[in-house]
């Protein structure tokens, strides 16, 4: 395949102009410099049409990271960008409530198990912490079982290694059990008793829950009289339209979406059981922008060609495809024991498996190099779009023949690094389940 030359001079620039004037260079550590082969990767995309993207030197890619999965019907997408404009014609927001707010509301209720009752806000942070909130009143306890990745608010991060800035004080109200492990879970709740208002958890990564796992958490956490959270703020629209809930067919009391709801306008939803939720009647939670009416339309237009055109049906499909064609070259390449793609076809993670944890970055490094030079932009994960079709299938596993076949050289001579032309990539934050 083919190895275009690109300049990133422009990239660059904005990025030395950056050092300084913006803490950590990036508003989100997934967009930043230390998740791409610095030296290699553009650091600033300019605009995206489908499931390719410009950076602002004006090469182009084609992009598996849709907007950190939040871009699920493609970039500049006609019917979701039409409800904007009309919307935008009548106002951003307003000094009352808007019918937008009652409309997606409804529409919600009626695709989500859980849904009786609605709330909006921004962010997957957001509205995880609204949930916990909101278990807490309701059960009258204070402490939170924990497993899976939920933002960046204290009472989360106070478990994480990045905890710095949060009161350590925190620690004795979170903690943590581990998936597929319901024994872990139960023997919090042994150690406390009856001070867990909370079980929140992400229902799925990119591991199965083993048989009955979800329903056993279930059962645990309302044998204990604790709320049951699951955070489907990455699984909410992808894995089915009423989210991993319905995908699993496990209800909880409270659920969070966000992400794919609204093809990357900025909007996020609490949704639950209205006796719970009903706590919000008096217990504060208050935003100027969650009834944000442009994010709104883009939602209720967004959910509506989800249903119209089948997406889902669709992602997974293509999502098979890309999967099963990566790890058939892995397996053509003899590289099985070094690489797989693993998870769910809508969205799937590449993992890799060196002698050490550097080693295994060294080689996620290498292949997203090699892709980069041949137009792919990629960060070992796969947010499948409604607009990734077969020739960009095609093109991406024809670029994945490329790379591997240059892994595996670089493997045999054994100085992976010698092969990477710019920094390699560093761990990511976010818990991988």
């Amino acid at each position: 395949m083919r190895v275009v030359r690109r300049s990133l001079a422009k990239s660059d620039g904005y990025w030395a102009r950056a050092r300084g004037l913006i803490p950590a260079g990036t508003q989100c550590l997934s967009k930043g410099p230390t998740q791409f082969v610095d030296g290699v990767a553009p650091k600033y995309l300019k605009r995206g049409k489908g499931c390719h993207v410009w950076d602002v030197d004006g090469n182009e890619y084609i992009d598996w990271g849709m907007g950190l999965r939040t871009v699920i019907l493609g970039y500049g997408y006609a019917a979701v960008n039409e409800a904007i404009t009309r919307q935008l014609e009548d106002g951003t927001n307003f000094t009352l409530m808007h019918p937008l707010e009652v409309e997606v509301a409804e529409l919600l209720k009626k695709l989500i198990p859980c849904a009786e009752a609605v709330r909006y806000s921004k962010s997957g942070s957001d509205v995880t912490t609204a949930a916990v909130r909101g278990a807490r009143a309701y059960t009258g306890r204070d402490k939170v079982a924990i497993c899976g990745y939920h933002g960046w608010h204290d009472w989360y991060v106070v478990t994480t290694e990045r905890n710095k800035g949060v009161p350590k004080i925190l620690k004795q109200l979170s903690f943590v059990f581990q998936y597929n492990n319901v024994e872990s879970l139960e023997q919090l709740f042994d150690t406390y008793h009856d001070e867990i208002a909370a079980v929140i958890m992400e229902p799925v990564g990119v591991t199965p829950p083993t048989t009955g796992f979800l329903r056993d958490v279930k059962k645990v956490t309302h044998d204990n009289g604790a709320v049951l959270i699951f955070d489907e703020i990455i699984t909410g629209f992808r894995f089915a339209l009423g989210g991993a809930q319905e995908y699993f067919k496990v209800t909880p009391d409270l659920a969070t979406f966000g992400k794919a709801m609204s093809n990357g306008m900025p909007i996020s939803a609490l949704v639950g059981k209205e006796e719970i939720m009903s706590v919000f009647n008096d217990t504060f939670w208050s935003s100027t922008f969650g009834g944000e009416c442009l994010s709104l339309a883009a939602a209720m237009a967004t959910i509506n060609e989800l249903k119209k055109k089948k997406v889902i049906d669709f992602i997974w499909a293509q999502g098979t495809k890309l999967q099963d064609g990566y790890n058939k070259l892995v397996n053509e390449h003899k590289l099985e024991k070094y690489t797989q793609c693993v998870g769910y076809p809508p969205s799937s993670l590449m993992k890799f498996f060196g002698r050490a944890p550097d080693e295994s970055l060294l080689m996620k490094s290498l292949v997203q190099q090699e892709l980069l030079k041949r137009g792919i932009l990629w960060a070992a994960y796969h947010a499948i779009s409604y607009a990734h079709n077969d020739k960009e299938i095609n093109t991406t596993l024809e670029a994945f023949d490329d790379a591997l076949s240059i892994l595996g050289k670089a493997i045999n001579k054994g100085d992976i690094a010698k092969s990477l032309e710019g920094k390699p990539v560093k761990p990511v934050f976010r818990e991988i389940l």
